[in-house]
């Protein structure tokens, strides 16, 4: 039986070790050719990705290239910007798999705006890092350079730019994306977590804010707004583990949303890497019902044929 599937991707779909734009298209063709197992499966798919990497090195450019006449963009800008150039890459990718497949499916990108609470508390508090990595000397002259900036020491790793990310109210295009699907449309949306917007002028307007959403979180919300069957998102590992890298390490296969609450309880789970991802799918489950999937992108046809790796339930 058929389903409408919210398919989130991490950025191993993408990244690759030179950053040209040449590999990563390549990568991310072969990520198409896995994702169009749902397509000939006759799933409903909406495709959501990150744009960490993207994004820092489009921020690093135009802050080399700034000039008074020519000054960098908003970083609600360059987020829309990254939509837009990761988006290209998949829309051609997918489409020539498409041809190749000789399916009917089509493919559009949809640069995507996410709503978020003008007062939510992640503006007080910068925690998503962006960017490159900068040594104690380094960060010194940075500071100078962009006094507006909140750089954070990064695990040891050097320091950091980090910006607010607050959590998504509402995706603005999501009767779009609902109507796309409708036409046998695959909708590439939300990309990077979407372009974070808040209300104004009496609710009527909205605005472009500097932050980052968390693509997992958004793409939780967005498939709770289109009526999704089912949230997947596909990282670098095949399940989610407890006592990672110990001697007690376990996959979990099937686990219920109070089991996830009893895990994170126990600091289970790593910020910044698997712990959003978790809280995420306990969004989702928790406010539809309906199930999510946690595993990694070689395992879309085993999920398809059979069911492979962390499945969430209520």
């Amino acid at each position: 039986m058929s389903k409408r599937i919210v398919v989130a991707l991490g950025g191993n779909a993408i990244v690759t070790k030179d950053g040209t734009a040449e590999s990563q298209i390549r990568s991310i063709k072969k990520t198409m050719e896995t994702l169009i197992k749902f397509i000939e499966n006759k799933d409903q798919i909406v495709i959501t990705h990150g744009n960490g990497p993207q994004v820092g090195d489009l921020l690093l450019q135009e802050t080399n290239g700034s000039t008074v006449d020519n000054p960098a963009m908003p970083l609600d800008t360059t987020v829309a910007m990254t939509q837009g150039s990761i988006g290209y890459w998949m829309q051609k990718s997918m489409d020539e798999v498409i041809k190749e497949k000789h399916l009917n499916s089509k493919i559009a990108t949809l640069v995507t705006q996410v709503e978020v609470n003008a007062n939510d508390t992640a503006f007080e508090n910068p925690s998503k890092p962006i960017g490159p990595f900068y040594s104690e000397n380094e960060i010194i002259q940075k500071k100078k350079e962009h006094p507006e900036y909140t750089f954070k020491e990064d695990a040891g790793r050097g320091y950091r730019r980090v910006v607010p990310s607050p959590k998504p109210m509402n995706i603005i295009e999501a009767p779009i994306i609902d109507d796309l699907l409708s036409e046998n449309v695959i909708p590439i949306a939300v990309g990077g977590g979407g372009v974070p917007v808040i209300r104004e002028d009496n609710n009527n307007n909205l605005k472009g804010v500097e932050a980052v959403i968390d693509k997992d979180f958004s793409a939780a919300k967005l498939a709770e707004s289109i009526n999704a069957d089912e949230l997947i998102i596909l990282t670098a590992v095949d399940n989610v583990f407890v006592n990672y890298n110990t001697p007690k390490q376990k996959a979990l296969t099937n686990v219920s949303v109070k089991e996830l609450k009893e895990y994170i309880k126990e600091n289970q789970f790593a910020a910044g890497s698997m712990l959003p991802k978790v809280q995420a799918v306990i969004n989702f489950v928790e406010k539809t019902g309906k199930k999510a999937v946690i595993t990694s992108l070689n395992n879309v046809e085993k999920l398809i044929t059979g069911g492979v790796g962390t499945v969430i339930t209520k």
